[in-house]
């Protein structure tokens, strides 16, 4: 199973990072020992003192796809719901300045929560899906997929040109502005349309 994550799809995202807007997806990987199900608790690991949040919408592969042309994107996934992007930002900022690849600070164990999925027919309109997430009761992030940069078939279609997508695979959509950081005792809860699907401690 593969995790695909896009950066910077949302404008405001982008703006707040001090980053210009991409011309193409900017694609990076997780790995599975990231994921983190059932709302269990997050940890913070001892290797960052700058952990931050970005919440996502999370789609689910439902079948085997390569070089997939846009109008048939909607084709290969079936279920959606939200996850967390933990970035371990002051890890990202030192490999960065380094000029290095700056997977462990996205890819480190536990760093992709995932809510519970739900069947994409549920949803009235998929280009017109909001999303919020809460710390300790109050919104930090509010999101609609129709603000995305690159929509989700543009999305599929582009890294399909570059990895065979199959059936499990999880793509994280991007994140909008209000990132910010979490510390031991927090509890995030992260709501799709009015259904909440994500709710866990931060220790």
């Amino acid at each position: 199973m593969k995790i695909i994550c896009i950066g910077l799809n949302y404008k405001d995202h982008a703006k707040e990072m001090g980053r210009p807007l991409p011309v193409e997806p900017v694609v990076f990987l997780k790995s599975d020992s990231s994921i983190l199900k059932n709302n269990k608790s997050f940890f913070i690991p001892e290797f960052s003192s700058n952990i931050h949040y970005e919440a996502e919408i999370v789609l689910q592969i439902c079948k085997v796809g390569r070089s997939i042309a846009p109008k048939f994107a909607h084709r290969y996934y079936d279920k959606v719901t939200i996850g967390i992007d933990f970035t371990a930002r002051d890890l990202q900022a030192k490999q960065s300045k380094a000029g290095m690849p700056w997977d462990i600070s996205k890819s480190f164990d536990g760093a992709a929560p995932l809510g519970k999925f739900y069947p994409k027919d549920r949803f009235r309109d998929l280009n017109n899906l909001s999303f919020i997430l809460d710390k300790n009761g109050i919104t930090v992030q509010q999101g609609n997929s129709s603000n995305l940069i690159f929509g989700f078939d543009i999305i599929i279609s582009y890294i399909s040109k570059y990895f065979t997508l199959k059936t499990g695979d999880l793509i994280f959509t991007g994140t909008p502005a209000g990132v910010g950081a979490v510390k031991r005792n927090d509890r995030l809860t992260a709501y799709l349309e009015d259904i909440k699907v994500l709710d866990f401690d931060v220790k």
